[in-house]
């Protein structure tokens, strides 16, 4: 089953991507990469909002089960999604895509605030805008702030780009016999616990109708090929 129609959409991507084939931080050259397929979608006439994770700096849940507080520990979070943000930013400019950054947290020396009006109009005028932070609290994912800013934006749907290439009845790395969904309702991935994204991130999207659209970024090109309806995924929607 392919998206029907879509003009806006939000990418999701984990923090975790960005470290190419390294353990830790930023690979520059694979986030160059990364910024050459949304500039491909971007140039087939999509408006384009992103949110990344922090994971491959820091992550809140990692802190908080060592025995950080866990409030800091998200925050901490928060700001390694605005960093990953900038160097998405920088790849994208040297691509020549206008490219803006709205954190939930401000920080007016790099980034602008969240604005649902400035962010609509970045959109109409053809730039890219990178939302970091998540939503600007702890306890709340990244996913949830994909979730919450695809709603406020009103995008067509979510796309969450993973090392994966969709979902699976169990963990495809742990089972070699995990069965891949073409299509799967949110309800399905709610009661199952199949770890699309958090509950309450697939809940926002179910009551808002907005799909999501699970994909391995991983493979070159395949951001576009899921855009036009091909290559492998999974969509998560309604019956």
């Amino acid at each position: 089953m392919s998206l029907p129609a879509i003009k806006r959409v939000l990418l999701k991507l984990s923090g975790e991507v960005l470290m190419g084939n390294q353990q830790f931080g930023i690979d520059p050259e694979f986030v160059s990469e990364l910024a050459k397929e949304v500039k491909a979608a971007k140039e087939t006439g999509l408006e384009i909002c992103l949110v990344i994770g922090g994971g491959n700096i820091f992550r809140g849940m990692a802190g908080a089960a060592k025995g950080m507080d866990r409030a800091q520990a998200d925050y901490m979070g928060m700001l390694a999604t605005v960093m990953n943000a900038l160097a998405m930013q920088n790849a994208l400019e040297q691509l020549g895509v206008q490219t803006r950054v709205q954190s939930a947290i401000e920080m007016d020396k790099v980034c602008e605030p969240v604005i649902r009006r400035r962010a609509e109009r970045h959109l109409e005028k053809g730039r890219v805008v990178i939302f970091a932070a998540g939503v600007g609290a702890p306890y709340f994912t990244t996913d949830s702030g994909a979730a919450l800013r695809a709603a406020e934006m009103r995008c067509d749907a979510l796309l969450k780009g993973t090392s994966v290439d969709g979902v699976y009845d169990s963990d495809p790395k742990h089972n070699p016999d995990a069965v891949r969904f073409d299509t799967v309702t949110y309800d399905r991935v709610l009661a199952d616990n199949l770890k699309v994204m958090d509950a309450s991130a697939v809940a926002l999207c179910r009551d808002n109708h907005i799909p999501i659209v699970v994909f391995s970024i991983r493979e070159q090109g395949n951001l576009a090929r899921v855009l036009a309806g091909e290559g492998v995924q999974t969509i998560v929607q309604d019956r």
